[in-house]
C-alpha cells in the first residue's frame, strides 16, 4: 500500500498524521488510548484499536480535495469526544508493512485504516447521528 502525506498536527513529542492509501482509504495515526475511562466506555473487537487525534489533523484532508476539514457530524470511526476537545477514533489498526515503513511513529502511537467514505461522511451536517459531541 503506497500513502500520501496529507498533513499533521505536531507539537514537540506528539505528531497526530493523517494519510490517503492507493487503497481508497485514509490512514490516521495518533495517540494509543489505553486502558483508561475512554476506553472502558468502547467495545473493542480483535483486530481494531482506538487513537486519539486533535480535531485538527481533520482540516488537512483539503489537501485530498475536501472542500473543507471540519467536521459537522460525530459519527464512526469517531467514537468519543474528550473534555479536552479530542477525538477519540476506533478502526482496524494497520498491519501493512509497506504503509507502516512509511511512516514514522513512536510507541505511543498507533494507526488505523478507514474507509475515505467514513470519513469524507463527518465533514457533512447529519443531525440523525448520536451525539457524540458532549464530553466524554
Amino acid at each position: 500500500m503506497k500513502l500520501r502525506f496529507l498533513g499533521k498536527n505536531s507539537t514537540p513529542g506528539d505528531s497526530p498524521t493523517l494519510y490517503a492509501s492507493d487503497q481508497n482509504t485514509y490512514v490516521i495515526q495518533g495517540w494509543k488510548v489505553y486502558a483508561n475511562e475512554h476506553l472502558m466506555k468502547l467495545d473493542v473487537p480483535e483486530g481494531q484499536t482506538v487513537i486519539e487525534v486533535p480535531p485538527e489533523l481533520f482540516e488537512h484532508l483539503t489537501k485530498d480535495g475536501q472542500s473543507s476539514g471540519q467536521i459537522r457530524t460525530f459519527a464512526d470511526p469517531i467514537k468519543l469526544v474528550t473534555e479536552q476537545g479530542t477525538c477519540i477514533l476506533q478502526g482496524p489498526q494497520m498491519h501493512d508493512t509497506e504503509a507502516l515503513s512509511q511512516m514514522r511513529m513512536p510507541d505511543y502511537e498507533t494507526c488505523i485504516e478507514v474507509p475515505k467514505s467514513s470519513i469524507t461522511a463527518l465533514l457533512e451536517e447529519d443531525s440523525s447521528g448520536p451525539d457524540h459531541s458532549r464530553p466524554a
